[in-house]
Formats: structure tokens, C-alpha cells, sequence
């Protein structure tokens, strides 16, 4: 395993994997046996960064969620796993009653939700302190300083480390980071947002995303990147949901337009030059990555994880990394 450093405060910096597993539908659709082999063998080839959300995965069985928290609680307890791994969660997008979403219904960013939210994962995950927290999605209903000040409580009482943010317009990121530095407070240090090598449309709007996605990793992120070094991006279904490998899982239809075929050939023919899956050069590709980029991906087997994971020693060339870069 190869390990990369998030954070910057020697306080609540952490050391985690370059490879980062995703737990979202361990506890309900992946059962606790099956998650429980993938976590473990996960660690044992070194994994160290865990990701979870407190509103996984409600749309199962009209649930409010937390089902892949208390999985990963008992996993915990059951091991003696402690500070050695990582697990990141997520607030602000369970729904607040059964049978309704983050879209009509979410708990939201106010200070009470986020301090009752943090409070609520802590014990479903049996833990003091949460490693690092996400605000999940936007709460424009909020002040955005009443977000900020409320997760610097958290950090100042000492019941979460790292602080980071997911699916939020990265204007709306810039913002808050200044609001936390005016105030002497820590501010996001971790961005999670969906990133893969092919290239979705951005003008495509849906029902959380009026102007377009949001949520995709885009030109604005990868330049803020490059202007914030003390920032990491976490990304999301690096393999779309196996659609690079797998007939039955077409690719999304937000990824169809020209430039799609020739990502793919690119793809392909690096695939055929290594000897490695198409799933693997995406997953090396990120980690590589002269950004600082940790692929977080799910696996529902070991088998599945076992693949991911030879990607953290497949070296590319810088050839092909250049082609995989450029190729539109």
C-alpha cells in the first residue's frame, strides 16, 4: 500500500491509504459477512481510509439511513480496530422522515442538525472523535457562517478532526474557507465530489442542480487544486458503477457525448499495453495524479477489492499518462 497525507494541522492531519473504501451499501444491500471480509481484507493489504455517510443508505427499505455506520461501529468493535484506520462520514442529506429524500426532506447544515447529526454518527461508529466530517450537500436555506462557526464547535470541543465538503458549488467552498480563516476557525480541507477519467456534460441540470452538476469534479475544481495545495480530492465512482468493464451497466447517459469514444479507446489501448483492466488504469491514473487526488471506490466482494487494490502498483508511464490526459 502507498499513503498520502490529508490535512495540514498537526492536530488532526491524518496519514491514509492512496486507495479509499467505500462503504455506502455495507449493511444493507451488501450483507454483514460480505462487508465484513471486504473490510478486513482491506486492511490487511494495508488500507487505512474508510468513507461513509450517515444517510447510507436510506433507499433501502425506507430507512433514514445509517445502516453502513453501524455496520462499520460493529466491524470496529468486533476487530479493536482504532485510530490506526480512518473513517470519514457525512452530514446534512438524511432525510428527516421515512419515505422522503435529501431532495425534499434533508436534515441540512443549521447548527443543531450538524451538532445532532456528528452526535448520532459518533455513536453508530463507536468513536470519540470523528476522523473527518462532510458537509454533504449544500443547505442554502442556512447562513453559511452559522455552517462554519457550528463545525469549528466540533473541532474546538475536539469530537471531529478534519473538516471537509462534497457536492457544493466551489464558490460556495471558497467562501466558507474564508469565513472559518476570518474567524480563526479551521475550514474544509478535504473535497469529495464525482471524478473518473471519462468526462461528464456540466450543463446537464437535475433536481439538486438547477444550473448544472454540482457535483462532478470540473475545470473550476482541478484549478483550485492547483491554487490550494493544502487540499485533497476524494473521488467518488471513479468506475461509474462498473460501466467501464461490465455490459449490463451502461455508461451514464450524462457521459454521452463526442468525446466519450476517444477517452475510451485511449482507455483500451493502455489497458492492452499493461496487461491491467480498464478499472485498474482509471483507479492508477488518479492516484498518480499530479493533483492529489484518493479514488474512493466501493467493492461487494473481495474479489472486487482485490482488483482495485492492484491499481495502487500499477505504474503508468508518463506517456500515457500524458495520453490519458489529453485525449478529448
Amino acid at each position: 500500500m502507498k499513503y498520502r497525507t490529508i490535512g495540514t494541522d498537526p492536530a488532526t492531519r491524518r496519514e491514509v491509504s492512496v486507495l479509499a473504501l467505500g462503504a455506502m451499501l455495507f449493511g444493507s444491500v451488501t450483507d454483514e459477512k460480505t462487508s465484513f471480509a471486504v473490510l478486513d481484507h482491506f486492511v490487511e493489504a494495508g488500507g487505512t481510509f474508510i468513507d461513509t455517510s450517515d444517510n447510507y443508505a436510506y433507499w433501502v427499505g425506507d430507512d433514514l439511513g445509517g445502516q453502513s455506520e453501524r455496520l462499520l461501529g460493529k466491524w470496529r468493535r468486533s476487530r479493536g480496530v482504532g485510530d490506526e484506520i480512518v473513517i470519514a462520514t457525512k452530514l446534512g442529506a438524511a432525510p428527516l422522515a421515512p419515505g422522503t429524500g435529501f431532495l425534499d426532506n434533508p436534515e441540512g447544515l443549521s447548527a443543531k442538525a450538524i451538532r445532532e447529526a456528528a452526535e448520532r454518527s459518533r455513536e453508530r461508529l463507536g468513536v470519540e472523535r470523528l476522523d473527518l466530517l462532510y458537509a454533504h450537500i449544500e443547505d442554502r436555506t442556512v447562513p453559511l457562517r452559522e455552517t462554519v462557526e457550528a463545525f469549528g464547535e466540533l473541532t474546538a470541543e475536539g469530537t471531529v478532526g478534519l473538516l471537509g465538503a462534497s457536492n457544493h458549488a466551489i464558490w460556495r467552498v471558497e467562501r466558507a474557507r474564508s469565513l472559518a480563516a476570518a474567524a480563526g476557525l479551521p475550514g474544509y480541507e478535504v473535497l469529495q465530489y464525482q471524478h473518473s477519467h471519462l468526462r461528464p456534460r456540466y450543463d446537464v441540470p437535475s433536481p439538486l442542480f438547477e444550473d448544472g452538476s454540482l457535483g462532478h469534479a470540473g475545470p473550476e475544481l482541478f484549478s483550485y487544486l492547483r491554487s490550494e495545495p493544502a487540499l485533497t480530492l476524494v473521488a467518488y465512482s471513479p468506475l461509474l458503477a462498473g460501466a467501464y468493464t461490465r455490459p449490463d451497466k451502461p455508461v451514464p447517459q450524462d457521459y454521452d457525448h463526442p468525446g466519450t469514444p476517444a477517452r475510451l479507446a485511449v482507455l483500451r489501448e493502455i489497458a492492452a499495453e499493461t496487461g491491467a483492466g480498464l478499472n485498474q488504469i482509471v483507479l492508477a491514473w488518479q492516484i498518480g495524479n499530479r493533483l492529489p487526488i484518493v479514488p474512493l471506490a466501493g467493492a461487494s466482494s473481495v474479489a472486487q477489492l482485490k482488483e482495485n487494490l492492484a491499481a495502487v502498483d500499477l505504474e503508468l508511464t508518463e506517456d500515457q499518462r500524458t495520453r490519458l490526459d489529453a485525449a478529448h
